[in-house]
C-alpha cells in the first residue's frame, strides 16, 4: 500500500517573492524539487486551499497543505542494525550515532543506513517523512541526533531548525595552532567543479560557525563548535576556507600533516586516522510536547579520544 503524507506549513517571510516549488522545497526538504513541482500540478500541494502553478510566486504567510502518496518504491525497508538510543519517548528519539553510518538511503548506500535501522525498531516510524529523521550527520561524524516519532514532533522539530533554535555542539581536531576562536560567516553552496564537495561561493547559503579553542598542541588544535545553520559539510567547509582543516578529512583537507619534530607515535596515529574528526558532543531542544528545553551530551568517541591522548603525550615530552 501507498504511504499517505499530509504536511501543513506557513510560508516564512524571508521567502516571499520566491517561486512555489522554490518554497516547497524548503518548508518540506524531506521531498526533491521535481516530486514537489509533480505533487502542485496535480493539485496534491495547495496554497490556501488553491491549486496554482509551481512557477508561481507567493508573497509569504500563505498556508501550504500537502496530501500526497509515496509509491511502494519509494519505501525502505526495515533493517536489524543496532543503535545506541541515548533518550527516548512517545514523541522524539535521541540517537548516538557511530562512525561509518550514513543517515539515510541514497545512491551507493540503499541499505545498512540509520533510516533502515530506526523502522525496524520503531515500526511506527513508517508513517513519518524520513522515517523522523529531521537533521544529519555525515556518515563518519559521530555524535548525537534527534528523531521525531510523530508528525507533530516532526513538524515541531523542522520548524525549530528552521528557526535555529536547535542548540548543536561539536568537537573537533583541527590541522594547524588557531590563536583565538571566532565566528565564520560565509555561505556555503555546491563546489564548481566537484559534484562531491560543498564551498564557500558568493551564491550559496547563509552559514554561520562559532567555534572556539579547548586546547592547543605543536601542530594542531582540538576546537568546540557552534552552529546556527545546518549546511551539508558546514564545519568541514568552514574550517577548510580558515586553513584549519580537519584531521582525517580527505575530502576538504587534502593529504595529511606532520608537525615538524613529530614523535613517531604521533606519525602514525595521523597516518590511521581515517575520518573527520568530529564529534557532536551536545543537542539542545524544546521538547515538541512539553515545550520543556532538553539537553543532552555524550562521552568522545574512543577514536577521537585516542588521538588527543597522543597529543598530550607529544606535548608532555616537549616539556621534559
Amino acid at each position: 500500500m501507498a504511504e499517505k503524507i499530509i504536511l501543513e506549513a506557513s510560508v516564512p517571510a524571508d521567502l516571499g517573492g520566491k517561486r512555489l516549488d522554490q518554497i516547497a522545497s524548503k518548508v518540506f526538504p524531506d521531498y526533491s524539487r521535481s516530486c514537489l513541482q509533480d505533487w502542485i500540478r496535480a493539485g496534491a500541494l495547495t496554497v490556501d486551499g488553491k491549486t496554482i502553478r509551481p512557477r508561481d510566486k507567493l508573497y509569504g504567510g500563505e498556508q501550504l497543505r500537502l496530501e500526497a502518496e509515496l509509491e511502494e518504491e519509494d519505501r525502505w525497508e526495515p533493517e536489524d542494525i543496532p543503535l545506541d538510543v541515548v533518550y527516548e519517548d512517545d514523541h522524539i528519539i535521541v540517537i548516538n550515532k557511530p562512525r561509518d553510518l550514513v543517515v539515510h538511503p541514497a545512491a551507493g548506500n540503499w541499505s545498512g543506513t540509520l533510516l533502515n535501522g530506526l523502522l525496524f525498531r520503531y515500526p511506527e516510524l513508517a508513517s513519518v517523512p524520513r522515517a523522523g529523521i529531521v537533521h544529519r550527520l555525515d556518515k563518519d561524524t559521530t555524535g548525537l541526533m534527534v528523531v521525531a516519532r510523530t508528525m507533530q514532533a516532526q513538524n515541531d522539530l523542522v520548524a525549530q531548525l528552521q528557526e535555529r533554535t536547535v542548540s548543536r555542539e561539536y568537537e573537533a581536531i583541527v590541522f594547524g595552532v588557531m590563536s583565538a576562536g571566532g565566528v565564520v560567516n560565509q555561505p556555503i553552496g555546491r563546489h564548481p567543479t566537484s559534484r562531491l564537495k560543498m564551498a564557500v561561493t558568493d551564491g550559496g547559503k547563509p552559514s554561520i560557525t562559532h567555534y572556539w579553542v579547548e586546547q592547543r598542541y605543536k601542530g594542531h588544535t582540538h576546537i568546540q563548535l557552534k552552529l546556527e545553520t545546518g549546511r551539508t559539510h558546514q564545519i568541514r567547509v568552514h574550517m577548510s576556507h580558515l586553513r584549519y582543516p580537519l584531521v582525517g578529512d580527505s575530502l576538504y583537507g587534502g593529504p595529511p600533516r606532520f608537525p615538524k619534530g613529530a614523535t613517531q607515535e604521533l606519525t602514525t596515529a595521523i597516518k590511521d586516522f581515517d575520518r573527520q574528526a568530529l564529534h557532536a558532543r551536545r543537542l539542545g531542544l524544546v521538547h515538541p510536547y512539553t515545550c520543556d528545553y532538553m539537553e543532552w551530551e555524550t562521552e568522545l568517541p574512543e577514536d577521537f579520544q585516542t588521538f588527543l591522548d597522543v597529543l598530550d603525550q607529544d606535548m608532555e615530552l616537549e616539556t621534559v
